[in-house]
């Protein structure tokens, strides 16, 4: 079964108008893991805050479709109802809300009845020893004075316990030392099997060597220009995009790393 379907996919930046995704083709079935790289600017989290339906963004041209529903006018606490989870290149703070009961907030805001808290309980303990998170994450307030690290940390924690259907991991990886990079992977990979697909958008293929992806795909432009497996990454690392660029034939202005 195709998880997500993505056809001939133009969007705009409403503040400016500027067409940022062009022509964007995709399709992730169940159970693989993509990943996205990509210069600066060639609209790799513009295309994971659109799947998600952020406000931010009109799609002007084509669709999204996730398990046969078509997503364009979809609001994203439906997109999330229907399974699907975006972590964050840089999660929100929110001072008064603790992490425990905004985590409890969004099971029960994707589950068919509402996740009791011994039940809850149980499974979060499970999941931060797991992931070798402190105990303290649960009453401190979300994202407020976490490290970067932490916030990634508990992107992870939050996909874990949610257990949704399709994950995009925008740069999930960005800023990590080697501990929590680890960690990361761990999770993704934990929840690796036929009914769980993920999209992780990166600028890098250190995660790569954790997290196996089935198919990585290059943007340049605001579209897919190529698709391949892991040696893809290998020879971004080597050669960059510049070369990419040129062996395709492709006139795209790439930005500065």
């Amino acid at each position: 079964m195709i998880v997500l379907k993505i056809e001939n996919l133009h969007v705009k930046i409403n503040e400016t108008d500027e067409e940022v995704i062009k022509d964007l083709n995709l399709t992730i079935p169940d159970g693989e893991v993509h990943v996205i790289m990509g210069p600066n600017g060639t609209g790799k989290s513009t295309l994971s805050q659109t799947i998600m339906g952020s406000p931010k963004y009109s799609i002007t041209e084509g669709t999204i479709s996730f398990d046969g529903k078509k997503l364009n006018d979809m609001a994203t606490d439906e997109r999330a109802r229907l399974g699907l989870f975006i972590g964050m290149q840089y999660p929100t703070e929110i001072s008064g809300i603790k992490n425990v009961d905004f985590i409890h907030a969004a099971m029960n805001a994707v589950a068919d009845k509402p996740v009791s808290v011994l039940d809850f309980m149980k499974r979060l303990d499970y999941v931060m020893d797991f992931l070798d998170i402190d105990e303290s994450y649960t009453d401190r307030y979300l994202n407020e004075g976490f490290s970067g690290g932490e916030k990634k940390r508990n992107e992870i924690l939050q996909m874990m316990m949610i257990q949704p259907n399709l994950a995009i991991l925008d740069e999930i990886d960005s800023g990590l030392d080697i501990d929590a990079l680890k960690v990361v992977s761990k999770g993704i990979n934990h929840m690796r099997d036929d009914h769980f697909s993920s999209l992780i958008i990166t600028h890098y293929n250190r995660i790569l060597r954790y997290v196996k992806p089935d198919v990585v795909h290059v943007m340049m432009g605001g579209r897919v220009v190529t698709s391949g497996d892991y040696h893809l990454a290998e020879q971004l690392e080597q050669n960059g995009y510049a070369q990419l660029r040129d062996q395709l034939g492709i006139d795209v202005k790439l930005v500065d790393e």
